[in-house]
Order: C-alpha cells, then structure tokens, then sequence
C-alpha cells in the first residue's frame, strides 16, 4: 500500500486504519462501498471478460450493490469460475486481522473463542497480520464426497488432548472451508453436486449463522459473501437443489457463449496461446480465425451434439492453438521463416474437437471424427459466403471441369503450393476480396487461395480428395435433389 501496516492492536487503534471502513462495515458494504467507487470514476468492471458487458456484468453489478449473495448459472466454458474469482478486484487493498486466528477474527470485533483469548491475554501487544484480497477469495469445487468436516468443521481430538480441553470446547474445533472464508468470498463451483446435508449447513450459515458440529452447537455470525455456479440443468426441483438453499440466493444470473462470431474471435484471440517464442513469425489470417470461431458456433447448434452438456469456448481456443502449432511445424520442416495457418491445419485439429463435445445417438452413429470434418466444412461454408456473396467464380470451376488438378498436401512448402495456384486462372485476384494485397507474403497468399478452394469445396462446386488433391465435382455421383449449384442462388447452398 506504500506504507508501513501496523502489527500490533495498540498500533492498530492509534493508525489511521481504525476508522469505520476497516473495522465496521461487512465485506458485502466493502464491495458495495468499492463498486460504487468504481462506477463513479467510469472504470472499467471485470476486465478481460468479453461478450458480458451489457448483459451479464450489469447483473452482477446489481446483486453486489443488492448486498447479495448469488449463483452463476450457465453451461461450461462460459468464464463463471473468472468472472468470480475477478470479485477480488473490488475489495480493499489490505484488510487487519488477529494473526494466527484460523477464522481471520476482525481486531475489533473477534467472533471465536480462539480470537477472544488472545485479546484477553495479550490486550494492545496483539498480533496483527494483514490480508491482500487475493488471500481472502476461498473457492471450492462440490463433489460428492464432500462433507460438513470439508465445509464447516469437525472436533480435532488430538487439540484436545494436546490442550488438555473438553472435546466439546470450541477451542477443539477444527474449522473447515466456510469459517476459514470469513471477512471474504466463498465460491462453490457446481453447486448441485453438494450433498442435500451439506446444502442445509449451508443456508443454515446464511440464514442463522450457526452451524452444529457434532452436535455440539456453535455461534458463528461468520462475514462472507457466497457465490456459487451451476449447469442450469442440474439446477432444478429434481432432488439436486435444495429449495431452502434455492430461496436464499439473492440473484441468479444467466451467463452465455458469445452471441455474435466477432465477440468470440476477440475471446479466443485473447485466450489462445498464439502469440509465442518460435524460430518462424507466426501470422494467422482473419478469415483463419474466423472459419475457427464458427465450428464453435455450429456446433452448438448441430442436432447430433448434446447441448445439455454444451460446446466450451475453450474449443476454439484450442483449435486455435493446434492450427498454429500444425502451421509451425510445416515451416521448420521446410525452413521457412512465416509461418501462416491453412484450412489444412484445421483439418489436422481434429482432436482439439473431438475431445470437446459430447455427441448425442445420431452423432455417435456417424463418429466423433466425421462430425468434427462436417463442422469444419460446415464453417469454411459460412465464411466463404459471408466473404464472397456474389462473387464470380465460374473461371475457377471451369479449370477444374476441363480437367484441371492440384495437389496441395499438408506438408508442402509453400513455393510449391502457390506455384500450383497461380495456375488457376482468376484463383489469385480473388484472394483481394480476403483483404490482401499483391504486397502480401506468399505464405499469406497461399493459405488465402488456398481457402477459396475449400469455399468451392464447401458448396460442392469442386471436390477435394482426402489426399488433398482438387479436381471437378462429381455431378453424376451427387444424391438426386443435391446437385452443385450455383452460388448466385442462397437457397440452396449446402454447408454440410
């Protein structure tokens, strides 16, 4: 804080920290008192959480000036777990308590016995040690096997013994996650997964303040601010939610996925591990990223995945990850100084989707890797359209009908690949639409052309091997009713 912190009560009392702020107000007037602050000054709230300013943020922003406590309830990957643990930032920059006390105990207002004796004993020569905001965020994952000794605490026989004390003393006790949180926030994750016994310990300290260890009735008028974090389909009437519990959450706020493809390529290009050490310059196109960002979204809407369990924002963050590492190894193979992403290295992302969705019956019949492809493809689709609506593309499709071939395999280096593509007549020029210049590397230029192929391949214009080699469509293979059409016509595209 840029000052010497007292370390004694007498200090305490006779510094400028004994006034109100410190030692009166709860840590929900804490946050409120900070918030406002905050608001006031126009700085900005939870940084780095993209997507949520106008819809979730001034949510959480009501149930903290409410004084509430409340739930995040959304599906996985949807930064709940960030969006509490950043709850830190509104508190004080140190906060005193009676050093060595296992509930934190406020100098001024100790609520433990252990606290007690210790003024008691020592009076102005106290102890005092000092609590960064970071310290004071407790944060637990419900499973299961947790129990009250986990959450709330147990009789420690051999503290008694040691001390010589009756079991039943409230010096014996030792004192789970909860009281351990006091004068901070305690955050449960996946709140439905608590045993209904441990849920009712839970809105007991909420409600009363006091909980019963072993049948032994303690008074803990604990300070803390609960947050927790449920699937909203665990978060039901069907046995996993106490009601009781349920009634005294102040606020239960939704959160979401990105709702537009622009907020997600701005959230998976903050997350991702992109920007790294490496022997060749990594420079990932626009429409790259973008082809990413969409396999997320239609994924989510794809009937063969489970959307009960639904589709992370870690999986375009990961697939991301992968693209670059495959476009990183093809340039140290060929030592190449730049290293740009092709809709290849997609492709050879797979795994980075796989391992992130979970597939429903009709999915489990086709196969985790074919619905992984029929995504990609599916988003190379939409790009493709959202990129070149249209545009012309008769002399390309035309090179290939008259017989035209190129063989673009995943490690050929990129002399080799543009030297194929600059055959194609009209296939170049069109590469301007993507936002690149004859000024462009030819690293950049070949991952683009390359991607106006897979567009074609995409609407079945052109077809495509999986030896990666491009030739013409197959119209007399095509199902009846699923003929190529042309792209002039958005009626009947296909992006699957």
């Amino acid at each position: 804080m840029g000052r010497e912190l007292p370390s004694t009560l007498g200090a305490l009392r006779n510094s400028e920290f004994s006034e109100k702020p410190l030692t009166g107000r709860s840590v929900k007037d804490e946050l409120r008192a900070n918030l406002i602050a905050k608001l006031g000054s126009g700085e900005r709230l939870f940084p780095g959480v993209l997507g949520y300013e106008d819809s979730v943020v001034p949510q959480v922003v009501n149930a903290v000036l409410s004084r509430h406590n409340f739930i995040l309830l959304g599906l996985r990957g949807q930064a709940k777990t960030r969006l509490m643990r950043m709850l830190t930032m509104l508190m004080d920059p140190a906060l005193p308590y009676i050093a060595g006390t296992d509930i934190r105990d406020n100098p001024f207002h100790p609520i433990s016995r252990q606290g007690q004796a210790k003024i008691e004993e020592m009076g102005e020569q106290t102890p005092i040690a000092w609590l960064a905001p970071e310290q004071r965020y407790v944060e637990k994952l419900a499973t299961p096997d947790v129990t009250i000794a986990d959450m709330i605490g147990d009789i420690d026989p051999i503290k008694a013994a040691r001390r010589g004390q009756n079991i039943s003393d409230e010096l014996t006790i030792h004192y789970g996650l909860l009281p351990r949180a006091n004068r901070g926030i305690f955050a449960i994750n996946e709140l439905p997964d608590l045993a209904g016994k441990i849920q009712v310990g839970l809105f007991n300290i909420m409600q009363e303040g006091d909980v019963q260890i072993k049948g032994y009735p303690v008074r803990l008028p604990l300070d803390v601010l609960l947050v927790f974090t449920a699937n909203p389909e665990d978060y039901t009437a069907r046995g996993k939610i106490i009601t009781p519990l349920k009634d005294r959450i102040g606020s239960e706020i939704r959160t979401h996925y990105p709702s537009q493809v622009e907020q997600g390529v701005a959230i998976t290009k903050q997350e991702s591990w992109t920007d790294r050490q490496s022997p060749v310059k990594v420079v990932i196109p626009g429409f790259i990223r973008e082809v990413v960002e969409h396999v997320a979204f239609l994924a989510r809407e794809d009937k063969k995945i489970d959307k009960r369990s639904g589709v992370s924002q870690r999986l375009p963050i990961s697939v991301l990850e992968n693209v670059v590492s495959n476009a990183e190894r093809r340039a140290l193979i060929a030592r190449e100084d730049e290293a740009v992403p092709r809709v290849v290295d997609i492709y050879s992302a797979l795994p980075s989707i796989t391992g992130k969705i979970e597939l429903e019956y009709e999915g489990e019949l086709k196969g985790g890797d074919t619905v992984a492809r029929e995504l990609v493809r599916g988003a190379i689709g939409k790009v493709f359209t959202n990129r070149f609506d249209g545009v012309n593309m008769n002399a390309i499709v035309q090179y290939f009908d008259l017989g035209g071939q190129v063989e673009l395999g995943e490690t050929v280096p990129v002399a080799n690949v543009l030297a194929q593509l600059t055959s194609i007549q009209g296939l170049m020029e069109k590469t301007r639409k993507l936002g690149l210049g004859s000024s462009e590397s030819d690293a950049l230029r070949a991952s683009a052309a390359e991607f106006v192929l897979e567009g074609l391949v995409a609407h079945r214009l052109i077809s495509r091997s999986e030896e990666r080699v491009f030739g013409p469509e197959e119209k007399r293979r095509a199902p009846a009713g699923d003929e190529p059409r042309p792209r002039s016509d958005p009626r009947k595209q296909n992006f699957q």
